[in-house]
C-alpha cells in the first residue's frame, strides 16, 4: 500500500510538468509582407488549436493590420508599419482576416481553430 501512495504523488508531478509545458507549444507566429500574410502567394490557411496565441509580425514597410471579416469572433489590430499584434483564440471555427488597407484580392488569409 505504501507503494501506491508512492506512485500517486510521482503521477501528480508528472501531469503538472505536462500542462506546463503545454501553452509554451501552442503559440504561432504569423509574418506579414508587403501586400501578403504568411507567403507573398495564394491564401495560406493557418491552423492552431482552440486557446493558442497567434502573434502577427509585421516585417514590411508599407502600412498593414489584421482584422476578421468574418468568422466566431471578430476582432482586429491597429493600422501600422511595425510591431506585433497577438490574440488567443478561443473559438473554434474559421476566420477570414485581411489587411483593410490593401483588401482581401490582396492580402487575405485564413485561420482554423480546431
Amino acid at each position: 500500500m505504501t507503494r501506491k501512495l508512492l506512485l500517486l504523488p510521482a503521477l501528480a508531478a508528472a501531469g503538472a510538468a505536462t500542462i506546463a509545458i503545454a501553452p509554451a507549444e501552442s503559440a504561432t507566429s504569423v509574418k506579414i509582407g508587403d501586400n501578403y500574410f504568411v507567403r507573398p502567394s495564394g491564401v495560406p490557411v493557418v491552423t492552431v488549436s482552440k486557446g493558442a496565441k497567434v502573434t502577427w509580425r509585421w516585417t514590411g514597410r508599407s502600412m498593414h493590420n489584421v482584422h476578421v471579416t468574418k468568422g466566431p469572433v471578430k476582432f482586429a489590430s491597429s493600422s501600422k508599419t511595425s510591431g506585433t499584434f497577438s490574440k488567443t483564440v478561443r473559438k473554434r471555427g474559421t476566420y477570414t482576416i485581411v489587411c483593410t488597407i490593401h483588401g482581401g484580392s490582396d492580402q487575405k488569409m485564413k485561420l482554423k481553430v480546431v
